[in-house]
């Protein structure tokens, strides 16, 4: 039996600006956009190859609208992993995204944390070392 992971799903308030600001600053594509009865239903990724991705779901209830931006209380909402975290520093500083822990280096690996646009929580991630992918 084979299991993957689809899509995370993060709490918007406008489906184009989320989308500008992921595609600015991780170069996400759309994978799906299409509305439906009135619903919009946008899915983003880093890869086409790769099947998970972010599903945006706008805010319409009072409750939701008060989560956009701390879905997870301050904790991280996702990792993504990159070959070039460097590259990426400079990236997003250029793009004026509001780092969060500034580049720290372990043994194995090199991070740090930044913010997307409605404050949620993102850790970039390079690793030194092949690390086993069944753990």
């Amino acid at each position: 039996m084979e299991l993957n992971f689809g899509r995370i799903i993060i709490l918007v308030n406008d489906y184009d600006e989320a989308f500008d600001f992921y595609e600015r600053t991780l170069s996400c594509k759309k994978f799906f956009d299409i509305t439906e009865n009135g619903q919009r239903f946008l899915h983003i990724g880093l890869n086409s190859n790769d099947k998970s991705g972010i599903w945006f779901h706008k805010a319409e209830t009072d409750e939701q609208k008060a989560r956009v931006g701390n879905q997870t209380s301050g904790l991280p909402l996702f990792v993504v992993y990159t070959n070039s975290i460097c590259e990426y520093y400079e990236h997003l500083l250029n793009e004026n995204v509001k780092i969060t822990r500034e580049p720290v280096e372990k043994e194995d690996s090199r991070f740090f944390h930044f913010q997307d646009l409605y404050g949620n929580e993102i850790v970039l991630v390079e690793m030194k070392t092949e690390v086993s992918q069944t753990n």
